[in-house]
């Protein structure tokens, strides 16, 4: 198993929040809220390794990372 892994991250702004979330759009839920795009990310990345922790923790499977948006096969 691995135990890092580079998992694709989105954020973006809601006005419905008022502030930037950001997503691990292959670990279910795990997002998290910042007023910034930069604590948005920050924030996520310690929910990131939350949830990796748990997964093990419980002994849960762990998904390689495959997400990736468009863009991605665009620059290929």
């Amino acid at each position: 198993m691995k135990t890092r892994a580079d998992y694709h991250i989105n954020v973006f702004y809601s006005a419905e929040d008022g502030g930037y979330i950001a997503d691990v759009p292959d670990l279910k839920s795990c997002a998290a809220f910042g007023d910034t795009p930069e604590l948005a990310l920050q924030e996520v990345l310690v929910a990131k390794a939350a949830w990796l922790a748990a997964a093990r923790k419980h002994k849960k499977p762990v998904p390689a990372p495959r997400y990736r948006p468009a863009i991605y096969a665009l620059a290929h």
